[in-house]
This record gives structure tokens, sequence and C-alpha cells, in this order.
């Protein structure tokens, strides 16, 4: 698998999962454009490891929750790198807030993040890509509670799962112009958003009880998904999402 000469944009890529996607495209061959809105020293050092590899990459700080911040990212990676080719939506953030509790700023900051960022981060990466003629990927970084409720983090499941309409409608409406728009759907994984469960032993007996497989997953296992779904091998792929979560949709809910 190569995506060599090809440019990537990561948003939420400087932490957690989206870090891990962007050194696994760069591994890969793209060159790389990090969204990010703090921790510049986290960005710094990923564009260093990326050159490292002998790809390039740029950071740009931008709120992907505003869609002009949106239109700058893209702008900068069509300056700097002359296209974009793969783009994905990683952005995301929860209040773990039941639908009794969620104040309406905690809901218009995780729609605006998770769901917001990705519509608008698909249209202007899709226009974009008509513009260049050659098709694209858009890939939608989502949640096993796009489909699987999680009492006491509503909003949460309620972004993932318009995140799931989102790919499948786009993917309809984009197909025509060799546009292929794909979800990733983690599981539980070891990132800085699951800190707190992590450092619950409690807790943790009880999440790796719910996973057939028994742990979390590492960051680097989503992101070699997501560098299949960005490359040749998912090239009649499209609609649909891809569950990274060791099994855990199939397991009885026990969370």
């Amino acid at each position: 698998m190569s995506l060599k000469g090809k440019v990537a944009v990561v948003t939420g890529g400087n932490s957690g999962i989206g870090a891990a996607i962007v050194l696994e495209l760069a591994k890969q061959g793209a060159n790389i454009v990090i969204d990010y809105i703090a921790h510049r020293e986290a960005t710094d050092a990923l564009q260093k490891k990326i050159l490292a590899l002998g790809d390039r990459a740029i950071g740009v700080n931008a709120d992907v929750s505003q869609v002009e911040s949106i239109q700058l990212l893209i702008d900068a990676a069509v300056r700097e790198f002359g296209a974009v080719d793969i783009m994905v939506n990683n952005a995301g953030i929860e209040t773990r807030t039941s639908v009794l509790d969620t104040t309406e700023k905690q809901y218009e900051k995780v729609m605006e993040v998770n769901l917001k960022s990705a519509f608008f981060g698909t249209q202007i990466a899709a226009k974009q890509m008509i513009r260049q003629g050659k098709g694209g990927r858009i890939i939608n970084i989502t949640s096993v509670h796009e489909d699987w409720p999680m009492p006491g983090n509503t909003a949460y499941c309620l972004s993932k799962g318009g995140i799931r309409m989102l790919t499948r409608t786009s993917a309809l409406e984009l197909a025509q112009h060799g546009i292929l728009v794909t979800g990733l759907g983690p599981g539980a994984v070891a990132t800085p958003i699951n800190l707190s469960t992590m450092k619950d032993q409690t807790l943790m007996q009880k999440l790796d009880a719910a996973i057939p497989l028994g742990r979390m997953a590492r960051p680097e296992e989503i992101a070699s998904v997501v560098a299949f779904l960005a490359g040749d091998g998912a090239s009649y792929m499209t609609g649909t999402t891809v569950f990274v979560d060791g099994g855990m949709m199939h397991q009885s809910p026990g969370l």
C-alpha cells in the first residue's frame, strides 16, 4: 500500500487517534496537513517525525467548528502542496452528560466540533476534489456509538449518529465525482479522551469485560485502517462504516 504523492488533511491531528493517523499516512508516503487548536509543540514534534520519514507536513491552527477555518485549512493544503486527495474528519469531543443534564452550551459545542466540522469538512474538501478532477477520499472518524447507545453521553452519541448519515448520504451524492466517503468507527481506544476511565481500575475491568478481545485498542490500530481506506485496496468501498472495536458492538451491552 502506498500513498506516495497524496495530500492528506487530518482535523484534530496532533493528539490521540489523529496523531496516529497523521504518522501512519506519512509512513505510507502522504504529505500531511495537521489541524490543531492547542499544543503547538505536539504539532512541531509530529512534523519532525514526518520529515524524518522523507515526507512533508505543515501545521495549521484552525478551529474546525468554524466554517471559515475549515476553508482556511483546505486553502493551506492547496497552497503548500497543490491539492487535497484525502480528508480525514477526526476532530471530536464529548461531555459525558445525559439527556437530562446536558446544557445548551455543551450540546452546541459537541455538535459544532463533531458533526458540523465533519459536514463542512466533507463539503469544502469535496468541492476542492471536484475542481481537481481526480476524485478523492473522505474518511469520517465516527464511533461504535453511531449505532450503540451510551447512556450518560447523549450529545456525543447523537453527533456520531449524524456522522453515520452524513457518510452514507454524501457518499451517494459524491460518487459521480469519484469521491469515496467512508466512516471508521472505533470502540474504546487508549487516548486522552478516555484517560479518566484508564485511571480507574474498576472501570477498566468493566470495560475490558465488554470487549471480546479483552482490551482497548491502540491508536495505531485505528490509524492502519484509515490508511487502508485511503489507499487503492479500498477503491470499491463507499457509504459504509468500518468498525474497529475488538468485537465490542456484538457483545451484550454492559457499560
